[in-house]
């Protein structure tokens, strides 16, 4: 499962800017799944800085990213961009386990888990 999660060059670079930002140059990119949201499961990304039992490491563009193992089946193949517009800029998760997701994008369900979802 070495494409659990893709990160794409403009991604890994806002997230490289963001590192510099937030003086965590030295931290994981963490990407994982969790219950909630309208369709039953929500997205989440943020810095590590320890890799916990049953994580796995990626590493692309130069960013290091831990999947844990309850994410990994349900983001296999996600691909994570940056889109830059005239409205500003923000990343887009394309997850081709998705079977439905709500109009904001980042709350979805797959075949196998549907989360658990909340009031809109």
């Amino acid at each position: 499962m070495d494409n659990i999660v893709i990160l794409t060059e403009e991604a890994a670079l806002q997230v490289k800017d963001m590192m510099k930002q937030n003086e965590t140059e030295d931290a994981y990119l963490r990407v994982s799944v969790k219950g909630g949201g309208c369709s039953g499961l929500s997205y989440g990304m943020g810095f590590a800085h320890e890799v916990e039992e049953g994580d796995t490491q990626l590493e692309q563009h130069g960013i290091k990213i831990l999947v844990d193992k309850d994410s990994a089946p349900v983001l296999n193949g996600t691909t994570i961009s940056y889109k830059q517009s005239l409205m500003g800029g923000g990343f887009t998760i394309e997850n081709p386990n998705a079977i439905a997701s709500c109009g904001c994008g980042s709350s979805f369900k797959t075949v196998s888990n549907a989360g658990a979802p909340e009031e809109c």
